[in-house]
């Protein structure tokens, strides 16, 4: 079968990446496949028209005839409100869609009967979740990046670097779920030279992380007792809490916040899944941080969109062979010969079909 591949160019505030390279273009076209890019879609990745076209897309002037075009949608991000009456009956939208935060673009893509495909729930046999990992690798390391910069004083920090420095003790950081992105942080965190404790409720992964780390990272049993605990004395308090397409449970509650240092900095990862600390909120690369009983509050749901090159090869290197698979076979064959794209699919035909996603909007 062919398939009409569209590429819109995102819009999210801040968001550069693209959901297509030259050679993910070249390997659909070679196969039969039309791929439709809207001008300038990669221009923020360092992708300009002209490498696209040389590889075979069509380079259309505007997101609307993308998106009249294509059987199948490929974006980085969820389809925002200005782009939700664009989308038609049957057609297939693949990208991050985190639909158990946001009722509203649930009953959008309902609305508009399309299927939509999460990258964050195409899921393997052994719990893998591939398309997720390289933009939790990313989300994890900037998120210490991030939490570092942010305890400059000038920035509303501690005024503590986060190594020290000799007779100066370091940063505390804090780490709450052992999983892609909490083990990049504390990576990134243990080579800065910070004090690290990771908290998780898999003892199965604790005691690996405790072998690899040679014992320089603190594993602990997360209960509230011991998040509680941590999270007073937490410099750094990173959310890494995921349960894939549901919505994150809120582990950190406002009062212990209020018990946390002034100037300390909470970085909530999950919140593309509504936040793991229950005072987070959605924030812009433009305006990042929200105080909040003295804390700041770093909250930006499409991290990844700071180091757009990275962030967009490493994605569409995971990306390309599902949307290649989904184009030759059709969505329904290629679920049914592959149990991991079966689990992606979120909405079908603006039926809710993933259990995550029913079940965050029926409690």
């Amino acid at each position: 079968m062919v398939m009409v591949i569209g590429v819109p160019k995102e819009i999210k505030p801040g968001e550069r990446r693209c959901a297509i390279t030259p050679a993910g273009v070249q390997r659909l076209v070679l196969r039969g496949h039309q791929v439709l890019v809207e001008t300038q879609a990669g221009l923020g990745s360092g992708l300009p028209d002209e490498q696209l076209q040389a590889a075979g897309a069509e380079v259309c002037a505007t997101a609307g005839e993308v998106f009249a075009r294509a059987d199948m949608i490929l974006k980085v991000k969820e389809p925002l409100e200005e782009e939700w009456p664009l989308l038609r009956s049957g057609q297939i939208i693949f990208t991050y869609l985190h639909l158990a935060s946001s009722r509203e673009l649930t009953e959008a893509l309902q609305k508009a009967g399309v299927t939509g495909v999460g990258y964050e729930t195409i899921q393997r046999p052994d719990g893998q979740l591939p398309l997720l990992t390289p933009m939790s690798e990313i989300a994890g390391k900037l998120a210490m990046q991030e939490a570092a910069s942010a305890l400059n004083v000038h920035r509303g920090g501690r005024g503590i670097l986060v190594g020290g420095v000799p007779g100066v003790p370091p940063a505390e950081v804090v780490v709450i779920g052992a999983g892609t992105v909490g083990v990049n942080a504390v990576k990134v965190a243990m080579g800065l030279g910070a004090h690290v404790t990771i908290l998780d409720i898999d003892h199965d992964r604790l005691r690996y992380l405790d072998d690899i780390m040679h014992g320089n990272c603190i594993t602990v049993y997360s209960d509230p007792v011991t998040v509680a605990r941590a999270a007073r004395y937490a410099d750094v308090l990173i959310g890494a809490v995921l349960i894939p397409g549901a919505r994150a449970p809120k582990l950190v509650t406002e009062e212990m916040v209020k018990e946390m240092r002034s100037g300390s900095v909470v970085l909530d990862v999950a919140i593309d899944q509504g936040g793991c600390v229950q005072t987070s909120e959605v924030t812009t690369h433009e305006q990042p941080v929200v105080i909040k009983h003295g804390v700041l509050h770093w909250g930006v749901p499409n991290m990844p969109a700071a180091v757009p090159r990275t962030a967009t090869l490493a994605l569409t290197n995971a990306t390309i062979s599902y949307a290649v698979k989904i184009a030759d076979l059709g969505l329904d064959e290629a679920a049914a010969r592959f149990p991991d794209i079966a689990a992606g699919i979120n909405v079908r035909n603006g039926e809710i079909v993933h259990a995550g996603v029913r079940a965050a909007f029926e409690s």
